[in-house]
Parts: C-alpha cells; sequence; structure tokens
C-alpha cells in the first residue's frame, strides 16, 4: 500500500520499467506515476506521461477494467496516447492528425444530445454517492473503474462522455485525453477552461471529455449538479 491506501503490485512496477527503458529519447521528459518525479521534464518539450496500470485496485479484485496508460505530449498539449486493457481483449490507440485506431471494441451510436447520451462513471465515486444526482437527469450512466480506459472509450466512440470532479494525476488522463483529442474530440477542467499537462504541480482539478457537440450541455449539466 501506498501512500493515502492506494495498492501497487509487482505489474505496476514492471510495466513502468519496461515503459521507462523503451519510451523516452535523450531530449524527451518522463512522469509516471511509480517512477520518482525529479522535475527534469520540465525542461522537456516532449514528455511521455505515463501509468503503468491505471486500475490497480480493480486489477487486484480481478475486475477487467483496468489498462496501461501511455500518453504523449507536446508543448503542454497531448497529441498521441494508446491504452491497452489486456482483461478485456482491448487496445486503443490515437494520435492528432491521423485518427483513432480500436482492436476489441465497437462504437456505439453517438447521442444526438444528452438525453440518452452514454455518460461513463468513477466506480468508486459512484459507490460515494458522488454520482446520484445525474442519475436524475436524462443521461444513462454506467459506472467502472480506470480513467485512462474511459477517457479512451470516448475517443473510440465507445461513449459519449465521462467526468470527474475530483483531482486527477496527469498520468491518470494523459493517455485518454490524446485519444480523445486524436477522435476531434474535446477535453476540459469541469470550470471549462483548457487543460495544460506537464505541468510543475501534475495534480488536475477533475476532468471532462466529450465530443464537441455536447460540451456546452455537459458542462451546463455538471455546473447545475451543485
Amino acid at each position: 500500500l501506498k501512500l493515502g491506501d492506494d495498492p501497487v503490485t509487482a505489474a505496476d512496477l514492471a510495466v513502468d520499467s519496461a515503459l521507462r527503458t523503451t519510451l523516452p529519447r535523450d531530449d524527451e521528459g518522463w512522469l509516471s506515476e511509480e517512477t520518482a518525479d525529479d522535475g527534469a521534464r520540465l525542461e522537456a518539450n516532449r514528455v511521455w506521461i505515463v501509468d503503468p496500470l491505471d486500475g490497480t485496485r480493480e486489477f487486484v479484485e480481478g475486475i477487467p477494467e483496468w489498462c496501461v496508460s501511455i500518453g504523449y505530449v507536446v508543448d503542454g498539449r497531448p497529441v498521441a496516447g494508446g491504452i491497452l486493457a489486456p482483461s478485456r481483449g482491448l487496445r486503443i490507440t490515437g494520435a492528432v492528425g491521423h485518427g483513432v485506431d480500436v482492436v476489441g471494441g465497437e462504437p456505439v451510436r453517438p447521442s444526438d444530445g444528452l438525453p440518452g447520451a452514454l455518460v461513463l462513471a468513477s466506480r468508486s465515486e459512484v459507490k460515494r454517492g458522488e454520482w446520484d444526482p445525474v442519475f436524475r437527469t436524462p443521461v444513462a450512466v454506467r459506472n467502472m473503474g480506470s480513467v485512462a480506459l474511459k477517457l479512451a472509450m470516448v475517443g473510440a466512440g465507445m461513449a459519449d462522455a465521462t467526468w470527474t470532479l475530483v483531482p486527477k494525476h496527469e498520468w491518470d488522463v494523459a493517455g485518454g485525453a490524446a485519444i480523445v483529442h486524436a477522435a476531434g474530440g474535446v477535453t476540459v477542467y469541469p470550470d471549462g477552461n483548457p487543460v495544460s499537462f506537464n505541468q510543475a504541480n501534475p495534480k488536475l482539478p477533475g476532468f471532462v471529455a466529450t465530443r464537441p457537440e455536447l460540451i456546452g450541455d455537459v458542462l451546463k449539466l455538471i455546473q447545475n449538479l451543485h
């Protein structure tokens, strides 16, 4: 257990080591949940931001809602990313200007508006009751683990939107955010401001991702929840 009683496994550390020795070149920075951050990345224009195993608690409990998440950020903007969810047979990769590639998943019919839109919610947030007000709105909610997986599924067209109103680290969302951007989607903070990555403090005050045509309605719904 890490600080805050978050679990860490041999798999987290092994994947971190494999990615760290494979991905970054000499002029590229590195930010990972399982590597001590020495701040050197702040001097780099291009940075790998990874979560070796997003959804460790689900992994430990045998729930197939975890993934390896890799994001590549240029000048603070996520431009390429990939997630691999082995237990679901799902791989989603994408890069801005090149689109999204999905292996093992099928897109859903996109909603014309919020009524009937499929929104992916955090399993732990639902358990804490934080999504109770959303259940009284006309959206369809599916709860699951791994914020990276939820974001990637939105980018892949397997859901219409996802959001979290609690702080997340950059490694939680960078890979999925890149996939959303590759699909032409939108990622913002809950107040609607754009997100910038590779910050000195890599903690973000929540996160929202959806299709461009839904972002106004999604933000309005979020604001009306309080």
